[in-house]
């Protein structure tokens, strides 16, 4: 049987992918952390500093074109999140003074997910729909473009100097809400939307990002939802009424068995469409991509705690992977961290969704690696 020329490139693609991905990079390939100067990324509440806050403090209106966040340290996660800490990681001292190597440009929104016309999700304290990557995100990236700093003067461009193809990447981790809650998990997207409409959408984003001048993609897959609190079974003491869920089923194996069936396969929609769509489709010429398997580097976290989580009583399969640090009632009027909130990096989560600061540094310090080429979590396409 003749084997169709489509096929045979997408094998090859696969291969050299696949086949370099844990190799030390050479001078000339694309992947090195020292080239980039800037990071440009894109998501919900897992990167996410300080965007929806914005939004809820300013009745809903976007900040304005121009506007470079400040950094923070409450965030959905108990703290600093993953980008921040890659800023940190690729730093360097020089004459007794820390200096970064990295600006990072943060429009990822808590509560987003990839579009709005696929599994908006209502958002009372702004009375509008959380703000998409597909129809806020990336806009609000293009309006900054040739943006100058809001109250600068004399002016000063917010991106300077402007990212080009060589010393910009973007970074979109995007899916946790889409696949949950509100979304497809409760069958709540809009009609006639499937899974492939959301993977879709991730190309989507890509293509605008494109037409801007990116070329250094970094595409995170989606995290082991079915082991969060919030979906979990019984086995994995998943949460019964909680703050994300407050009239949650009491079905949970068959909440934790969809949303693994979810990440799984759309997981297997980007090893495999990635590559297609960059060495068969050529949909994106001189581009590169790095497809981050952050649900394979949660799962290795999940399983050896001790080998990535610090504090007290980390032990594999204890509460330190199944537990969470924050406990708030349903209402959200009350929290309540763990141990006084002494032993927070002992906790693979921070409350019932969202992983710890602690589990957001190994993220940060694997990132860097996917930077410079040489992550075994990544496939360089």
């Amino acid at each position: 049987m003749k084997v169709p020329a489509a096929v045979l490139s997408l094998a090859a693609a696969l291969f050299t992918s696949s086949s370099t991905s844990s190799v030390l990079p050479r001078q000339n390939k694309p992947w090195s952390v020292k080239q980039f100067s800037s990071l440009i990324t894109f998501g919900d509440s897992y990167t996410d500093e300080s965007r929806l806050g914005w939004f809820i403090n300013h009745n809903g209106s976007a900040p304005e074109a121009g506007t470079l966040l400040p950094e923070s340290a409450s965030t959905a996660g108990g703290g600093r999140t993953w980008p921040r800490y890659v800023v940190q990681y690729t730093g360097a001292t020089k004459q007794g003074k820390w200096t970064p190597q990295l600006t990072l440009y943060n429009y990822a929104v808590s509560g987003a997910v990839c579009s709005n016309n696929i599994t908006p999700r209502f958002f009372p304290l702004i009375d509008a729909p959380f703000p998409a990557v597909l129809e806020y995100e990336v806009p609000a990236f293009v309006a900054d473009l040739p943006a100058t700093k809001v109250n600068s003067t004399p002016a000063v461009p917010l991106y300077s100097p402007k990212p080009d193809a060589q010393d910009a990447v973007y970074a979109l981790w995007i899916g946790t809400n889409d696949l949950g809650v509100w979304a497809f998990l409760t069958d709540s997207q809009i009609a006639g939307k499937v899974l492939a409409d959301y993977t879709s959408c991730v190309y989507n984003v890509f293509d605008k990002l494109y037409k801007q001048g990116a070329r250094h993609f970094v595409l995170m897959n989606t995290a082991p939802l079915d082991l969060a609190p919030l979906y979990a079974n019984d086995s994995y003491h998943g949460v019964g009424n909680n703050q994300y869920w407050p009239m949650k089923p009491t079905n949970h194996t068959e909440i934790a068995y969809t949303m693994r069936q979810y990440t799984t396969s759309v997981n297997n929609i980007f090893k495999y469409q990635t590559p297609y769509e960059v060495k068969v489709a050529n949909r994106y010429p001189g581009a590169h991509f790095a497809v981050f398997d952050t649900h394979s580097l949660m799962m290795d976290i999940y399983m050896n705690p001790s080998t990535y989580l610090n504090g007290t009583g980390v032990a594999k399969g204890g509460e330190s992977v199944w537990g969470y640090e924050n406990h708030c009632n349903v209402n959200q009027t009350t929290c309540v961290k763990q141990s006084n909130g002494t032993n927070a990096d002992g906790y693979f989560w921070y409350d019932e969704l969202h992983p710890s600061e602690q589990t957001d540094r190994n993220i940060a310090s694997e990132f860097v690696k996917v930077l410079n080429g040489t992550s075994k979590y990544a496939m360089y396409i």
